[in-house]
């Protein structure tokens, strides 16, 4: 009994500290045939570097998938995020050579959301973050401000705070 109790005031506090934020941002949903992608995107079986790219549909308020790309480093994927579009949502399955040797392949979630893009693109990007997260069931979220600062060097360096 104690513990449904505590249960739902958490929950309740977590509502109460999202509902000013929720006030301006816009949610989308994500598409039905992206939420398929990302389910098996999350179980695929290769183990080169792969990512993919998705972006908002204004029009429709979804997400939607951008591009999928396969055998990408990290630099060359900062090579491939679209200049005109700069904020981006990736899902990157990265090659981890651990410093003891092994091998992981952590799927990480890049929110690429630079500075001086239009308020309206940034509540729609911000508010939809957390909804892609949570239906991809991803737990490495990182944020860059400038995609110059997508490199190796900067993804093992996060992903060394996990392992």
């Amino acid at each position: 009994m104690v513990q449904d109790a505590c249960c739902s005031s958490s929950h309740h506090f977590h509502t109460l500290a999202t509902s000013k934020e929720s006030e301006s941002l816009v949610v989308c949903d994500v598409a039905e045939d992206l939420v398929e992608k990302l389910r098996k995107f999350r179980f695929r079986k290769e183990t080169n570097n792969a990512a993919i790219i998705m972006k908002i549909d204004k029009d429709k308020r979804l997400v939607v998938l951008d591009e999928e790309l396969e055998g990408i480093s990290p630099d060359e994927l900062k090579d491939e995020l679209p200049e005109r579009q700069p904020r981006t949502f990736i899902v990157y399955s990265y090659k981890y050579q651990h410093d003891d040797g092994r091998v992981s392949y952590p799927l990480c979630f890049i929110f690429s959301s630079p500075v001086g893009c239009k308020p309206e693109q940034q509540m729609m990007y911000a508010g939809s973050k957390n909804k892609l997260v949570q239906t991809a069931e991803l737990t490495k979220v990182f944020e860059i401000r400038n995609t110059e600062d997508l490199t190796e060097e900067w993804l093992r360096e996060k992903l060394g705070f996990f392992h």
